[in-house]
């Protein structure tokens, strides 16, 4: 099966320690969600994965083959990153079109016609220069370039940002019908989790340069729990079990609770147990300091 493998990973900026110790395994034929609040290590990782970005330590294997310098494993791997074009920048004065055909002549498999199909769903006009773009039309630019370069792992980095709801939707439709057609690995960073996460086969949540989790999606879904009553009935029931996020008011406590294997919650107890989405699961395992 054809992987992607990154072993061992850290990345330093001088004294600061972006990512710590990553491993991770892409399998080939599967859609990630890349998920972690800002300064994580999202966009570090990915262009680690893709070669964009040299590791401090550890190495990245495509097939068993390393990623950095090695254009046989980097034409499977194409990293569609958000584009933010400055006045003054090495993109300022390109197009549309001249952007996409520079990215065509990056990847072998480049599809004209679906990059041309895109632009045209899209609305996008050829000719107008990417420094005047709006923050969606440059999403639009990021997802053409991704589509339709065919690698086998793509990466999108916030592909939405700045898409009305509309175009939001086509999108996710037509990730899915690309990847039922060819077996394409995506792998997506986002932070609109919860209208992402049907399309994400399995999510991978990145906590202070770290990944804390990596598992399909519907199963850590189904194993998590907002439990809720009496204090003392609540804390009796989750005791032993990996509980996040807990609020009191009065006498009354909520608190997230995830299963492991084996593991259940106490029936007839008084207890309120309700099912979580994944934006509640992240919002326990990562955001419960700041709460």
């Amino acid at each position: 099966m054809e992987t992607l493998v990154c072993s061992n990973i850290a990345k330093k900026y001088g004294e600061k320690e972006v990512l710590k110790d990553v491993n991770l395994t892409l399998e080939k034929g599967k859609i990630y969600g890349l998920i972690g609040r800002n300064g994580a290590g999202k966009t570090t990782l990915l262009s680690i994965l893709s070669a964009q970005n040299p590791a401090s330590t550890g190495e990245v294997l495509w097939n068993g083959e390393p990623v950095w310098e090695n254009q046989r494993a980097l034409n499977h791997i194409c990293f569609s990153r958000e584009l933010t074009p400055q006045p003054n920048g090495s993109t300022a004065g390109m197009k549309v079109r001249d952007y996409l055909r520079a990215a065509s002549f990056y990847y072998p498999g480049w599809d004209a016609q679906m990059a041309k199909e895109l632009l045209e769903k899209f609305e996008l006009d050829p000719k107008k220069k990417l420094v005047k773009l709006s923050k969606g039309m440059l999403s639009m630019v990021t997802i053409i370039v991704a589509m339709a370069s065919k690698a086998d792992f793509t990466f999108l980095d916030e592909p939405v940002a700045g898409l009305d709801v509309v175009m939001r939707e086509y999108f996710y439709r037509r990730l899915i019908e690309e990847y039922t057609q060819t077996n394409r690995t995506f792998v997506i960073s986002t932070h609109i989790i919860e209208e992402a996460a049907e399309v994400f086969e399995e999510v991978i949540i990145v906590k202070h340069g770290e990944i804390l989790l990596k598992e399909n999606t519907a199963e850590l879904v189904g194993r998590t729990f907002r439990v809720s009553g009496l204090a003392e009935t609540v804390d009796e029931a989750v005791k032993g079990l990996e509980t996040h996020l807990p609020e009191q008011i009065g006498r009354s406590k909520g608190v997230t609770v995830c299963l492991r294997e084996g593991e259940t919650l106490p029936g007839d107890s008084g207890l309120t147990v309700q099912p979580v989405n994944l934006q509640n699961v992240f919002v326990a395992l990562c955001g419960e300091e700041q709460l």
